[in-house]
């Protein structure tokens, strides 16, 4: 059989990407098939039919290839990439993503403040996915810039609604207590956090958001921290 995994987050307590914990698992039975799907897809518009497209990423290429020739249609168009880790380290840490952009719609803050900490974010989630092992310009791709803008900026967005709510003032537990569906960006923050931390790896943004949502920072007190970090170049 292959296994295709269509979850995008982070286990919290080893940091272990989906690939991984599935391994682990399995690793005393057998090395498992594995496929990952990806990409800029919200279920109830593949549901509905919109024309969509996603990556399905395998070390190997004719699982990949598999997975892809099994899925696509002419609505639902599949690549193929053979970088999991990019893959799966896109998919999960957007979430956290749109929930900082989310913030700052709930802030009243304009386009201007969206695109910036969507292009920054981008080059953290590319920071940490090279240090992992990936490649940056999987990054570029439906995984990356795909998914990232469609999380951050699309109304139907569950992470950018917690986001949206936290700033406007609203509490964490009282957000999500409204909510029937999973917000994955509230969990992947704090593992994505630990993980960065672990790694060395610089996300300010990251950082932002799981002080936020554990440590009770301010949207406003996060705006103003990541606009006076030391300047850098690009």
């Amino acid at each position: 059989m292959i296994f295709v995994n269509a979850t995008k987050g982070i286990e919290i307590e080893s940091q272990m990407r989906m690939q991984e914990v599935i391994r682990d698992v399995l690793r005393n039975h057998f090395e498992p098939r594995y496929v990952v799907l990806s990409g800029p897809s919200f279920a109830i518009e593949v549901a509905k039919d919109d024309p969509c497209a996603i990556v399905a990423a395998s070390h190997s290429t004719d699982w990949a290839a598999t997975v892809q020739e099994t899925f696509s249609t002419s609505r639902f168009r599949v690549y193929t990439n053979n970088d999991v880790t990019g893959v799966e380290i896109g998919g999960s840490i957007k979430n956290v993503l749109a929930i900082a952009t989310g913030a700052v719609n709930g802030l009243g803050l304009g386009y201007n403040s969206a695109a910036a900490l969507v292009t920054r974010g981008l080059a953290e989630i590319t920071r940490l996915a090279v240090r992992l092992g990936g490649r940056s310009e999987t990054l570029a791709g439906l995984a990356g810039i795909g998914d990232l803008v469609l999380t951050c900026f699309g109304n139907l967005s569950r992470n950018r609604r917690v986001g949206y709510e936290l700033g406007r003032g609203r509490k964490l537990q009282e957000i999500i207590s409204e909510m029937r569906e999973v917000a994955e960006g509230v969990k992947t923050a704090k593992a994505a956090y630990e993980l960065s931390n672990k790694l060395g790896v610089v996300m300010p943004i990251t950082t932002g958001v799981y002080q936020m949502l554990y440590e009770s920072k301010s949207p406003r007190d996060l705006e103003v921290e990541l606009m006076e970090r030391p300047l850098r170049s690009e």
